[in-house]
């Protein structure tokens, strides 16, 4: 179960490695093109699942409900004897308690940032999964402390090969590059566009020379983008999904939205601004969970804030101005945030993680742990 762009991208290097061992082995789920490529029959794809925030996940809880239902009586009809799921806590952590009453053993992959959100949701993640693949290596003892079965796998970005060799590396000769990367949701893009727009207008009248990119996500369409500022209209040329990683690599500093493509940039030493804006009721409620001084990954995982960030009412064309401008004109510190940001990567574990996490699926298959 991988409800998001990002889930399915690890996921699927997964169902390739259980495939590769078990080619026979039944596969379904929920997931995106690429887990189905890999050979993971689509209950839903995860496009239908990409909702974020109170509000948003509020509207669509008939809808998700069924899902749920329809993806329990699947597993049981077909025998299923491990789910393996991936990141999404919120549908997720309910899932695995539906499962496990059912029979199925639980693997949580990517678990849930808990560390970030207080430890309450520890208990439930002890009484639901059997067992815990974490990305981070500070997760293990936070999560062994509290009984959890936890084995840390390393980052499955390790596997990319635009993580380990950059592709287009940005050249001062080529001109200073703009990057805008402004998420994959539908509201993501509707409340960070607009100001990233604006921010470029004015970072273009003062850099000589300097060009934007915008890196469109998987399952981002042309009207999406067109409803929230039309950016082709703006001079800004827009990539397809394929290139995302082109732009991070590429450019001499990015707006990014939070998420993991804050950890995909650091591991380009790409210097950025991440930026994250939810509607007001959200994130109020998020406010009173959340117990970590920063939102990015990039500055988590760092353990200190590396690089900006600009949240909710913060996120205004003038602020991202401020804050980029000196990835611009100031060459050192561009390059001494680039190194930190390399250094981030170290932290990350060494590559195979989608190996490691097969072994552990196939243990639970075979009754080992």
């Amino acid at each position: 179960m991988a409800g998001e762009a990002s889930g399915d991208l690890h996921a699927s290097k997964l169902v390739a490695r259980l495939k590769a061992r078990e080619p026979g082995l039944d596969v379904f789920g929920v997931g995106g093109d690429r887990m189905r490529d890999a050979g993971c029959e689509l209950a839903y794809h995860c496009d239908d699942f990409a909702v974020v925030g109170l509000t948003e996940v509020m509207r669509h809880v008939p809808r998700l409900r069924e899902a749920m239902n329809r993806l329990v009586s699947m597993a049981v009809e077909r025998g299923a004897r491990v789910a393996v799921l991936v990141d999404y806590p919120g549908f997720n952590l309910m899932l695995a308690s539906r499962l496990k009453r059912a029979g199925v053993r639980v693997l949580y992959y990517i678990s849930p940032q808990v560390w970030a959100w207080g430890a309450g949701r520890v208990r439930k993640i002890a009484a639901r999964a059997d067992r815990v693949a974490v990305v981070f290596p500070f997760e293990v003892d936070f999560y062994r402390e509290r009984g959890v079965d936890v084995e840390f796998v390393g980052h499955p970005l390790l596997e990319e090969p635009a993580f380990v060799s950059p592709p287009g590396r940005w050249k001062p000769e080529d001109g200073p590059v703009l990057g805008l990367l402004p998420g994959s949701r539908r509201h993501e893009i509707g409340r960070l566009l607009p100001p990233m727009l604006d921010a470029a207008a004015v970072l273009r009248g003062r850099f000589e020379g300097l060009s934007v990119r915008l890196g469109r996500a998987s399952g981002v369409t042309d009207a999406m983008l067109a409803s929230a500022g039309d950016p082709r209209a703006a001079g800004v040329e827009v990539v397809d999904p394929s290139a995302v990683h082109e732009v991070m690599a590429g450019s001499t500093a990015l707006l990014i939205s939070s998420g993991t493509a804050t950890l995909e940039a650091a591991c380009m030493g790409t210097p950025m601004v991440v930026v994250y804006r939810l509607d007001a009721l959200s994130y109020a409620a998020g406010r009173l969970l959340v117990k970590i001084p920063n939102i990015g990954l990039v500055n988590v995982v760092a353990g200190r804030r590396l690089v900006p960030e600009l949240v909710q009412g913060d996120v205004t064309a003038e602020q991202m101005v401020e804050f980029a401008a000196p990835y611009f004109s100031d060459a050192e510190r561009r390059a001494a945030v680039s190194r930190q940001l390399l250094e981030v990567r170290n932290k990350l574990g060494a590559p195979g993680a989608s190996a490691r996490v097969a072994e552990m699926v196939f243990e639970m298959l075979e009754g080992q742990v």
